[in-house]
């Protein structure tokens, strides 16, 4: 029987559509959360999750890895590693997984591919970012490097403000990443990308410059044709995702701007203007993906 594994705690939303998912295509599924993995060298080398023994799985999809220190990030990013270089098939792999949780990573290497994205500054010195928020013309979202769902990002529109909230971050030894603000009339595109096809979209329509769902931002059912495939498969391209979910803004100018690409992407909102089940177009993908 095929071994499945899920690197998530099992009582989430997306957890349990991930196990029904996989239980109906007959598989033997076990969980294991991030903070659970422990590895061992030596006489035997292995890597457990808890109770399970993640070395035997034939696939592991990674859902969620956690923030935590800079020794915690790392090492569970070299045991995802470990276990892809053991032979254990990983959806999205850990190359892929270090390039979609960092924002500028993500950004640099959606510009390479040739995608439009906002006019974007980081930098560590309070002076520089300063000048940045001058020359992105005064109106600048400042986002966390590593963060989804719409957390700690802060738009600034006064030089006083930005300033202190500058000196404020300095304080925490934090990178300054700013974008230029694309106005875009609360609005954006979440477009899910499994195994090279655009299988589901929504836009969210909020009632403030954040659209995210998390964020009060309801969802509407959409059809990614055009652009908005092409530039959504391009991203996906750009950074090795097996499945992800870009993000996309259509600014008043009429350009369409990929803003960021989510590896472990929530779907619970897309789910309910989809007539089909997300997880399992993911489950099935994933089998697929094994025999590659």
């Amino acid at each position: 029987m095929v071994k499945v594994g899920i690197l998530s705690k099992p009582d989430s939303w997306h957890s349990s559509q991930l196990a029904a998912a996989f239980n109906r295509l007959g598989v033997e599924l076990v969980f294991a959360a991030a903070a659970q993995l422990c590895v061992r060298l030596g006489e035997e080398r292995a890597v457990f999750g808890g109770e399970a023994r993640l070395s035997d799985l034939d696939l592991l999809l990674v859902r969620h890895v956690p923030g935590g220190s800079l020794e915690q990030v790392i090492y569970r990013m070299d045991v995802l590693h470990q276990l892809e270089d053991s032979g254990v098939c990983l959806v999205n792999r850990p190359g892929a997984v270090e390039k979609m949780v960092d924002k500028y990573y993500t950004s640099s290497l959606l510009q390479k591919a040739g995608l439009l994205v906002p006019d974007t500054v980081l930098t560590e010195q309070v002076e520089e970012a300063v000048r940045a928020f001058d020359w992105l013309g005064g109106d600048v979202v400042v986002k966390p490097l590593f963060g989804s769902r719409g957390a700690g990002m802060v738009r600034l529109t006064d030089r006083e403000v930005a300033l202190r909230t500058f000196q404020a971050l300095a304080l925490g030894r934090y990178v300054f990443y700013l974008q230029r603000f694309i106005p875009h009339r609360c609005t954006d595109l979440r477009v899910l990308v499994v195994g090279g096809e655009c299988i589901a979209a929504m836009e969210r329509r909020g009632t403030t410059w954040k659209t995210n769902i998390s964020n009060g931002a309801e969802p509407f059912a959409y059809v990614p044709e055009g652009e908005v495939c092409s530039a959504s498969l391009m991203a996906a391209a750009a950074v090795g995702a097996d499945y992800c979910g870009v993000d996309l803004l259509c600014g008043e100018d009429g350009r369409l701007y990929t803003v960021e690409v989510n590896s472990m992407p929530a779907w619970e909102g897309l789910q309910s203007v989809t007539p089909f089940s997300i997880a399992d177009r993911i489950a099935a993908f994933c089998l697929s993906r094994m025999g590659s």
